[in-house]
């Protein structure tokens, strides 16, 4: 079923899928095809539970998450688009799939690339991969999770500097403030994010799927 997808290029690997974005003329900018195949692939996990692995592709040489929502279609969406929350609705999507979701970063992980890599449970990333939400230089906010999950991750003191100040954290950085999981270099990034997946995969899926579920409730529904 994912054999004509043009944004991502999708693996299933029994007990994980692993999806890549491959729009590397653009550094994966995310783009309206991009959201509908990330749908798509959302729809296959919600039927059929299993650990989802997120990662980019390289491009001349060098590592792309993605850089953003593509700033083409941002110019031509109007109110309507915005009330809809297009990024915001697959981002939620995602981080409420059955399992567990690991984002494997390298390279830059921008404005929606950030949002994408925090609606993951886990992001593991090269030390170079830099993170921000430069959002502020377009006049637009990050209203597709960055404003509330950098803050739940990071605290308030970090969470400012990104969104208010415009700081890019290295994956160095990013580590230290608990943005980031884990650090491995680019060419053991993937590896490392199948053996965080082999973790996952060595527990009951029923007990991981049910303390996801519960972890995500309000602290009054527990």
């Amino acid at each position: 079923m994912f054999a004509d997808f043009q944004a991502l290029t999708v693996t299933d690997r029994g007990d994980r899928l692993v999806v890549e974005l491959t729009r590397p003329e653009v550094r994966n900018a995310i783009d309206d095809q991009m959201v509908s195949e990330l749908h798509a692939v959302c729809e296959f996990l919600e039927r059929e539970p299993k650990i989802l692995i997120i990662t980019g592709c390289e491009h001349n040489g060098r590592g792309i998450f993605a850089s953003g929502a593509d700033i083409a279609q941002l110019r031509e969406r109007r109110r309507e688009d915005a009330l809809r929350g297009i990024n915001n609705t697959i981002f939620h999507r995602i981080s409420q799939l059955p399992m567990p979701v690991i984002a494997a970063v390298d390279g830059y992980a921008l404005g929606g690339g950030l949002e994408l890599a925090l609606a993951a449970d886990f992001r593991i990333s090269t030390p170079a991969a830099k993170f921000g939400q430069p959002e502020a230089n377009l006049g637009i906010i990050a209203a597709a999770g960055g404003l509330w999950r950098i803050k739940a991750l990071v605290g308030e003191a970090i969470a400012k500097e990104i969104l208010l100040a415009g700081r890019i954290l290295s994956g160095e950085e990013a580590a230290a403030a608990h943005l980031v999981t884990e650090l491995a270099e680019p060419a053991e990034l993937l590896d490392a994010a199948h053996a965080y997946a082999d973790r996952i995969a060595a527990l009951d899926p029923l007990a991981v799927r049910i303390s996801k579920q519960v972890m995500a409730m309000p602290a009054a529904a527990h």
